[in-house]
Formats: C-alpha cells, sequence, structure tokens
C-alpha cells in the first residue's frame, strides 16, 4: 500500500526536473495563444523550456532552432483532467479500490506509483496531449490527485504538482458511496470534517491523549485540512442532479473551492452550478441513460457553457489519452463554440487544477506546444510535432513498433 500525505514531496514542484532545453522558433504557423485571437502566419519562441515571445512580428533570436509550421496549426498541449497513462498496471490504467485501505484516504497520493516507462505516455503524447490530471481510483475519499507532464525519465520528472486536488464521490446510481445510503454519506462526510477541524484545534491536547476519539486516523484527518482551509480544489463526483445540488450545498456549508465531476444531469441545474461559480469536469460522449445519470444527453456541455459554467472537458474511456480531443470536437458538434472547446482542454483546466503556468501560448508560461496538420478537433488531423517543456518529444509508440515489426510478415506466414 502507497500511502502519503498532502504535504507529499518529491522535491517535485512546477518545472520540476528539467529537460534538455534549447532556443527553439516555431515559424508560419496558424498560431492558437487561447489567450487571445489566433495568429495567422505566427511565431512562437521558446528559451529555456518557457515561451518567451509570441506574435506576427516576432524575431527569431539568433541561433534558435527554427521549426516551419508553414500552412500547421500551433496550439498549447492539451491537458487531460482525467488521464490515465503512466498509471496502475503496466501505465494503462487507473489506480484501483485495491491500492488502499477502507473507503477514506485523503492522504493517499498516486504520485509514487508513476510509471515514466509506461505505453500509455508515448500515446498520450500522439493525441496532442501534455499535461495530466491523475486521480485516484476508489469510493467516497479515494485521495488526492496529481498533475504530470508526459516526459522524463524518473517519477520526479513526470510530477507537476502533488495534492492537485481531494478526490470525493458521492454516489453510483440510486446510493451513496460505498453502497450506503446518500443521508448516511453526506452525514459521514461532515462528521469527517468537523473532525478534522477539532482535531486542528486541539492539536496539543490531543498529543496529551485529552481529546475523545475521532472519527478517523489523524493522519488522515489532517491531510483533509488544505481542502477546509480552501487551499486546494475538492474533485466532487455527482452525476444525477440530487447529488450535483448535495455537492453545492457542501460548496457553501464548509466553504469549498468544489470541481464537480461527471455532472452527467449537470444541464439540469446549470443556472445552480453557475451561481455557485464551481468549474465542471465531465466526458461529452456520454448519453446513454443509466442508474447514474438517467438524463444523460449530448449537448450537456453546450447549456452549461450557455448558463455560463466553465466546463472543462475529460474523456476517459477505452480510446485512452487520444479520445480527448475527439470528445472536444464532438462537443463542437454539438453547440459548443470552437474556442471553447480548446480552452476546455488547455486553459481552463489549467485554472481548475492550479497549474497557473501551462494552458497558453503566452510569454512566461511552460513551452508545452503542440504543431497539428490541421484542426485538432478533426479525424484527419494529427499532432506532428509535440514539445514538452520545450522539447521535442518522441510520438513513437508501442503501437508503432508493433506495426513495424509484423508489417512485412516471412513468406511461411504469408502462405497460411
Amino acid at each position: 500500500m502507497i500511502r502519503q500525505t498532502i504535504q507529499l514531496s518529491l522535491a517535485i514542484g512546477f518545472g520540476a526536473a528539467p529537460l534538455a532545453a534549447q532556443t527553439i522558433a516555431i515559424t508560419g504557423g496558424t498560431v492558437f495563444p487561447v489567450v487571445g485571437p489566433k495568429i495567422d502566419r505566427g511565431t512562437v519562441v521558446i528559451v529555456n523550456g518557457r515561451i518567451t515571445a509570441v506574435g506576427a512580428g516576432v524575431v527569431v533570436p539568433a541561433g534558435a532552432t527554427v521549426v516551419d509550421a508553414t500552412g500547421k496549426w500551433v496550439t498549447p498541449g492539451l491537458i487531460h483532467a482525467d488521464a490515465n497513462a503512466g498509471a496502475g498496471v503496466r501505465g494503462l490504467g487507473g489506480f484501483g479500490e485495491d491500492s488502499k485501505q477502507g473507503d477514506f484516504n485523503p492522504s493517499f497520493s498516486v504520485a509514487p506509483a508513476l510509471d515514466p516507462d509506461a505505453v500509455g505516455i508515448p500515446v498520450a503524447r500522439t493525441g496532442g496531449i501534455t499535461t495530466g490530471v491523475i486521480l485516484p481510483g476508489g469510493p467516497f475519499v479515494s485521495g488526492t490527485a496529481v498533475a504530470v507532464d508526459f516526459a522524463g525519465a524518473r517519477t520526479e520528472d513526470l510530477v507537476v504538482k502533488t495534492g492537485a486536488a481531494l478526490a470525493i464521490n458521492l454516489g453510483d446510481g440510486s446510493k451513496g458511496a460505498g453502497g450506503g445510503s446518500r443521508a448516511g454519506t453526506l452525514a459521514r462526510l461532515k462528521t469527517l470534517f468537523a473532525d478534522a477541524l477539532e482535531y486542528d484545534r486541539r492539536r496539543l491536547e490531543y498529543r496529551r491523549a485529552a481529546t475523545q476519539s475521532f472519527s478517523a486516523p489523524v493522519a488522515e484527518l489532517e491531510a483533509l485540512l488544505p481542502a477546509l482551509r480552501g487551499l486546494q480544489p475538492v474533485l466532487i463526483t455527482a452525476n444525477r442532479k440530487i447529488d450535483i445540488q448535495n455537492a453545492l450545498r457542501l460548496a457553501r456549508e464548509h466553504r469549498l473551492k468544489v470541481v464537480l465531476r461527471g455532472a452527467i444531469e449537470g444541464w439540469k441545474v446549470a443556472s445552480e452550478i453557475a451561481a455557485a461559480n464551481v468549474p465542471v469536469v465531465l466526458q461529452p460522449n456520454v448519453d446513454i441513460p443509466s442508474f447514474d445519470g438517467l438524463g444523460a444527453r449530448l449537448d450537456n456541455v453546450t447549456l452549461l457553457r450557455q448558463a455560463g459554467v466553465k466546463v472543462v472537458i475529460a474523456q476517459n474511456d477505452p480510446g485512452g489519452e487520444r479520445s480527448l480531443r475527439y470528445a472536444a470536437g464532438n462537443a463542437v458538434r454539438n453547440g459548443v463554440s470552437w474556442d471553447d472547446a480548446l480552452r476546455a482542454v488547455t486553459l481552463w483546466p489549467a485554472e481548475v487544477f492550479g497549474l497557473g503556468q501551462y494552458g497558453a501560448l503566452a510569454p512566461g508560461r511552460v513551452a508545452n506546444v503542440v504543431i497539428w496538420s490541421g484542426d485538432p478537433f478533426e479525424f484527419s488531423a494529427a499532432a506532428e510535432k509535440v514539445f514538452i517543456r520545450g522539447v521535442e518529444t518522441s510520438l513513437r509508440t508501442r503501437e508503432t513498433e508493433l506495426f513495424e515489426r509484423y508489417r512485412n510478415l516471412p513468406p511461411s506466414y504469408q502462405s497460411r
């Protein structure tokens, strides 16, 4: 069992272990900065892993490596807010419930178990995804999310931010988290919140054994404190209308920085979500009714955006990380503006998870940049070059290797 507190430190903050950065000028492409209008025949200058200039009349620094992007599209690297690459068995899936004890594990972090050699990481890059937020699996309070860049030789190289969000599940279908009742789940959560604050107020008395027993180990209660102090987002999985409304009540009562995850029936209470200024992380391709969301519909993102909700697109399905850009494209097909779809997979996830130096092409930002053959939300387009922290990364995958190995079979196999 791998357990860590929210203060986990792998000496990994923003821009953790630098890659072999250099000066690069991407010239001639149609540049989409996200924080401003598109730039025809624009230039993006990268120095030591950071963007230093973006514009149409930018002077290329002497000695820079020039990358000609004429006829191409240039965007920030995509950020997948529900990523799997690098996590779980062989980096193909998330962390299951068997990685922890019980269902209350706020101190659990997936960071130490990330595998930089996972086969899913280069696959993510082929989909233009340079950064991911990886969530712990399990019911109720499963732990903290970690933000990673999909490049590096060591775990420390991958991790951008630990404790990116506290993950809580309010229910599945007609029940609460872990199969209990909704009322029971909420009552238990409020008790845990109250105990965490009580422990924080009476630490000295606790050490003298002068307090009553708490509802959970103090290490776990202490891990709740950043969220209860408003210093950490609380990512609450809630799909049905009633669960979404319960999450909004929790946000009000405890002054939490809540982010909704799932929100299949979010469109039903879009105005309430917008009024609470709560962002939503959802999968736009969910349209099949289930016990976890009878009101599923493909224009969920559109209706939430029309109400003024900040929406982050995260398509966690068997297609893997490559499905993210197609999900954004389907959101456009169902009424979302193209610009909002791009923000939903770049700028807005960066803002929601506290990655302020990510998600846009602007001076001072981390140089995660993708050059596309065309519109990234079209099936016909492809990521041709991917830069992470200013370094071009490989787009060669295990799939590529297998294709090359078996594309020309020996004659003895061809005759079969």
